[in-house]
């Protein structure tokens, strides 16, 4: 998985290496989707339309419309100013950042083809020549400087949830055609942190229209330009012929949704469109023996688990929280609940993520042994309640109720579950205060940096904004991993963290959630692992 250390690679070249692997990953999928995840890259250029590209010589083919459809909609165009997977989503077909990441989360050259960190620690972005935003006005340090300082300073203009998502900035420097980042402290991380985060807006633009205006239309560098925003329902895009990698094959792309997945599939399946997102297991077979569509999945940077937090009975107790470990059978969810969608985990941290550590073992399913446990940590006869989002992962709901079952089996404790809607759980979830959170419920959580301490840090350690945990031996290593500049020796310590957080147990650690994806056969298209859709690497079959 990339770090700082990692040979610079632009996106037209991981394009033109995957230009013959996507036909073959696609194949593979198709005809399976039992197995979930091919996890092969597979970009087919995309960009031959206009021919101009006109180095690899790939033809992207005929022009094609493509519509895509997810589970919500965005909370608004601005890119700076919002938090959701789905936003950003819609948002990022027109908006780009410095860095970018490949089909599997490597880093890539985006609006900056070259990027170094200086002798002091900053970090230094070198602009890539020819980019214009979709209004025509070309690409400055100014705007890169203004988007950065917009997002990390909430004086700038508004007070971003993304103020956290860049690391401590202390402050940028535009130069010629160069831009420097310098932080309050050391950032091990800078580049993993601008490869998923940091959309470069244009700074007159957004000064001279207002918050309403600025979240209803779009003026980004991106591969496709806005042309109909109509809010909740959908958003159409047009080509950006004077994209600097090259227009996109796709000449009309339409961003919608649907919140229940069974009027996805029918759509999927009736040709109104050609990409739908979570398609529960129970649909899959449905899909793959259409003659229009088949399922694409891909293990994604998600977790899912069941938190407790440690400061309430009878979550207090190292040992209760262990043995609901043991008592509950993630393999045997995986397989009925999951149809094998979803790889089990015995850490915070995911295989192939910067810290992950591949000593730790998963909790064995064992109840006798959680029984155990339970009469040791002295509260045996204990009633406990799980809290689960309502379609907010696949098979949220499922997952649930089968892990409370089998917690509720113990002859010692017993479980119920509470069905909530999740923009109302999620709201208590990031209650400033931890005494208003829940006590116990079901969680996912997205690592698009695809290092540990993204999910350590703000999930587990004593400041973290969603922290359910108190630990300082936890802490500081954390601190440890956030100060070293060795990169090898920063592994080894979210390594020791990982250890300790599985043996603090302060979740029921589940399973890896994978995108399951239906697809249309009349496009290829290979999912990413961070759950970005990239409509401009689609080509028609």
């Amino acid at each position: 998985m990339p770090t700082d250390n990692d040979d610079h690679i632009d996106r037209r070249t991981v394009l033109k290496y995957a230009g013959t692997a996507g036909a073959v990953g696609l194949a593979g999928c198709s005809g399976n989707g039992g197995d979930g995840g091919d996890g092969e890259d597979g970009m087919d250029g995309g960009d031959g339309e206009d021919g101009m590209d006109g180095e690899d010589g790939e033809d992207g083919g005929d022009a094609f419309e493509l519509g895509v459809t997810m589970g919500q909609m965005d909370s608004g165009l601005d890119p700076q100013d919002h938090a959701e997977t789905n936003t950003e989503i819609i948002v990022g077909q027109a908006y780009e950042g410095l860095l970018d990441r490949d089909k599997e989360g490597g880093i890539i050259a985006g609006l900056a083809d070259d990027w170094e960190r200086t002798d002091d620690g900053s970090v230094r972005f070198t602009l890539r020549d020819g980019v214009t935003f979709h209004n025509g006005d070309d690409l400055t340090a100014e705007d890169v400087r203004f988007s950065i300082r917009r997002i990390v300073f909430e004086d700038v203009g508004i007070a971003s949830p993304q103020s956290n998502d860049l690391g401590v900035v202390d402050e940028v420097t535009a130069g010629d055609g160069e831009v420097t980042v310098s932080f309050e402290g050391y950032n091990p991380i800078a580049f993993q942190l601008f490869a998923t985060n940091g959309e470069i807006v244009q700074q007159s633009w957004v000064e001279e229209n207002g918050g309403d205006y600025i979240n209803r239309n779009a003026n980004g560098t991106g591969p496709f330009r806005v042309t109909e925003y109509n809010s909740g329902t959908e958003v159409l895009y047009e080509p950006n012929e004077d994209y600097w990698d090259g227009a996109p094959a796709v000449n009309e792309l339409r961003m919608s949704a649907s919140s229940e997945s069974s009027t996805r599939v029918n759509q999927l399946l009736a040709e109104e469109t050609d990409i739908v997102t979570n398609v529960p297991p129970n649909e899959v077979s449905r899909v793959n023996n259409s003659d229009v569509a088949s399922i694409n999945s891909v293990p994604s940077a998600r977790i899912i688990f069941l938190q407790m937090r440690y400061d309430v009975e009878p979550f207090s107790s190292q040992q209760f929280r262990q043995a609901l470990n043991h008592a509950v059978d993630v393999e045997s969810i995986i397989e009925n609940v999951l149809n094998g969608f979803g790889n089990i985990t015995a850490q915070p941290t995911l295989e192939g993520h910067v810290g992950y550590n591949p000593d730790i073992e998963p909790y064995p399913y064992d109840p006798d042994e959680a029984e155990r446990l339970v009469e040791e940590s002295g509260h045996a006869g204990v009633e406990i309640t799980l809290e689960t989002p309502i379609g907010r992962y696949l098979r949220d709901v499922d997952i649930a109720q089968a892990a409370a079952n089998q917690i509720d089996s113990l002859s010692n404790v017993s479980c119920e579950v509470e069905q909530r809607e999740f923009s109302s759980l999620v709201q208590d979830v990031t209650a400033p205060d931890i005494e208003d959170r829940p006590h116990f419920n079901l969680l996912g959580w997205g690592n698009g940096e695809f290092d540990g301490s993204q999910t350590l840090t703000p999930l587990l350690s004593s400041s973290g904004a969603l922290t359910v945990l108190e630990n300082e031996e936890l802490d500081g290593l954390l601190t440890d991993a956030e100060a070293t500049e060795d990169p090898d020796e920063r592994v080894g310590i979210l390594q020791e963290a990982n250890q300790l957080a599985h043996d603090l147990a302060p979740w029921v650690f589940m399973h890896q959630q994978f995108s399951v994806y239906g697809v249309s056969s009349d496009i290829s298209w290979v999912p990413r692992s961070d759950e970005f859709i990239d409509p401009d690497t689609a080509t028609q079959q």
